[in-house]
């Protein structure tokens, strides 16, 4: 798999924000929304276009679009909504699709529970959102999810990530022979006995929304 972390201070200045225990929910909510636009301008460096030509009030152009079939954003439930519109906002043309998975808190395995997806993705390039790679069992599981149906090749855009997610992704995908790109914006220290990223920023899911 291959792994970008974003260098660049807006980056860092956001995310600091966003770790702060006494950053309230509507805040998180906003610097969240505004880093995955940030990241999601790397993460379609490799995005599909085909060349155009269009008139100017001067003469022609050659410019290029987004290709067809357009990219499909897929949103890892509940978390993942809090990224779906700063990638929709670069991406306005993309399709959205979804995928209900959480992780069980007693075997950290994840578990589906709802799709809205379409049944061939032959051709697709998707895009995965979720905020925080962290044992890889999520993540992994909606890869797998998506080349099942024919998607092409994947980007998973990812506020934080740690060491033991990339190397469970590794190890899974190790022969796929399957395009996988990951983009985030911090690579940090650990998983604790609970697997939490240290230091990481406590459940997104919790502060985008609050405990329910």
């Amino acid at each position: 798999m291959e792994t970008l972390v974003v260098d660049h201070p807006l980056v860092a200045h956001k995310l600091t924000a966003l770790r702060d225990a006494g950053t309230d929910s509507p805040t998180f909510r906003r610097l969240a929304d505004e880093l995955v636009t940030l990241l999601a301008y790397e993460a379609t460096r490799d995005v599909r276009i085909t060349d155009v030509t269009v008139q100017t009030p001067v003469a022609t152009a050659h410019g290029v679009r987004l290709a067809k079939p357009y990219p499909l954003v897929v949103p890892i439930l509940r978390a993942g909504l809090g990224m779906l519109d700063g990638m929709t906002r670069l991406l306005p043309t993309a399709e959205v699709g979804f995928l209900g998975m959480i992780r069980n808190e007693s075997t950290l395995q994840a578990e589906t529970y709802a799709t809205r997806l379409p049944d061939d993705l032959s051709g697709r390039q998707c895009y995965v959102v979720d905020p925080m790679l962290a044992t890889g069992g999520t993540l992994a599981a909606a890869v797998q999810f998506l080349f099942d149906r024919g998607a092409v090749d994947v980007t998973a855009i990812c506020l934080l990530a740690a060491p033991e997610g990339l190397a469970y992704m590794d190890k899974v995908f190790a022969n796929s022979g399957k395009p996988i790109r990951l983009v985030t914006a911090a690579l940090d220290e650990r998983l604790n006995e609970n697997g939490y990223i240290v230091p990481g920023l406590g459940d997104a899911g919790d502060r985008l929304y609050g405990v329910v």
